[in-house]
């Protein structure tokens, strides 16, 4: 039997044109082209999609938990293993397994945890990223304010070694409580850092871009908001261009006039792209769960600590695409970058991850024209549908 697959009866978005009539071929877990179906070569294994369309696979840059289980309450290769292929049943070929503020300890055993799972080859691990220790309490959210406090020099070489070992490591710090210095030394060993849970004006987060942050997590929430004399977190995050920013689609978080407002105010290069910021709940029916002791409970799609503060989402990728292009009114192709091409640039993996094309590994969705996820591939084998 022939090596090669080729996937057709399906449109292409390649993750910037449509093709029609062609199928995608691959070997080996590598697209060896998109041809047109009378171009198929002979003994080639046929994969007939019945309809809708392939678009890559999503890239997921914040993902604390799924399947029922959160990365803080057991930093281990098997709870890593178990939240990526939670998010691979909605779309999510790519993600950063992402630990809330905890002990120095837990954040020790999520590093080890993390580059165990590089080493195994976790399909859909990308990294990890460590929102916290180092934010602001006047923009905790649901962080625990007891575990959250300054960065010391054990913590930058511990995230420096780290680095060399992870496909991704990305932090999310506050500006005002890690110096520009930290931040050009993370930066300058390939850390991504990124600016959030922060009270910090423009000009602090301007200081912090210009030393080396290139995101800003999860815009609007938890940052200090565009004021008419100061403009804030969310100022620098639109009026520069260097930095791109997650946003969590839900229509919680942030509100719909206030997303569309966003995405006309962004300056380029940077661009806005979709993150989940998952809990345990995805792919499960759990009503609750625990973060650092405190319950946090699931209702009509939010989630909330006891005193109604968001902790986090209910959210899945394709979820965030279909809000994008339903509630937003983005062009399926815009929604859909922001949830592949855009991420995967942000972290430097766009020559991989984001697009289908010849020489890229074989990561993708199989959409309905409805955007249901009818199968899902990472590296070349199927992990969905």
């Amino acid at each position: 039997m022939s090596s090669v697959v080729a996937l057709k009866g399906a449109r292409i978005f390649d993750g910037e044109d449509w093709h029609d009539g062609h199928a995608v071929l691959v070997a080996g877990g590598i697209v060896t082209g998109i041809v047109d179906n009378g171009s198929i070569p002979e003994n080639t294994r046929i994969i007939d999609l019945d309809g809708g369309f392939l678009a890559p696979g999503f890239v997921d840059l914040q993902v604390n938990g799924g399947g029922g289980v959160m990365l803080n309450d057991d930093p281990s290769v098997e709870t890593i293993r178990r939240i990526c292929a939670a998010h691979a049943r909605f779309g999510t070929v790519a993600l950063l397994a992402t630990l809330i503020t905890d002990t120095p300890a837990t954040t020790a055993a999520t590093l080890e945890a993390g580059m165990a799972a590089a080493r195994d080859r976790v399909p859909g691990f990308l990294g990890l990223h460590l929102e916290g220790p180092h934010l602001s309490l006047s923009r905790k959210g649901a962080h625990d304010p007891d575990l959250i406090r300054p960065m010391e020099e054990q913590d930058l070489a511990r995230l420096v070694n780290a680095r060399g070992m992870l496909p991704v490591l990305m932090t999310t710090v506050a500006p005002e409580t890690v110096t520009p210095q930290q931040i050009a030394a993370l930066s300058g060993a390939g850390v991504a850092v990124s600016l959030g849970h922060s009270d910090a004006g423009f000009a602090t987060a301007r200081a912090a871009i210009e030393a080396g942050a290139r995101q800003v997590t999860h815009l609007y929430n938890a940052m200090s908001q565009l004021q008419h004399r100061e403009p804030g977190m969310v100022g620098a995050a639109l009026d520069i261009g260097e930095v791109s920013a997650g946003l969590i689609a839900d229509g919680f978080h942030v509100d719909r006039h206030a997303i569309a407002i966003a995405l006309r105010a962004k300056r380029s290069p940077g661009r806005i792209f979709l993150v989940t910021d998952a809990m345990a709940t995805i792919g499960t029916d759990m009503t609750e769960f625990t973060l650092n002791g405190r319950t946090i409970r699931r209702d009509g799609g939010r989630l909330t600590l006891a005193d109604g503060t968001l902790a986090g989402a209910d959210l899945d990728m394709i979820s965030a695409v279909r809000f994008m292009h339903r509630e937003i009114g983005l062009p399926v192709e815009e929604a859909l970058r922001m949830a592949s091409l855009y991420p995967a640039r942000t972290v430097a993996q766009d020559d991989r991850l984001g697009r289908i094309g010849e020489g890229r590994p074989a990561s993708f969705v199989h959409l309905s024209d409805a955007l249901d996820v009818r199968g899902v591939w990472i590296k070349g084998t199927r992990v969905q549908g």
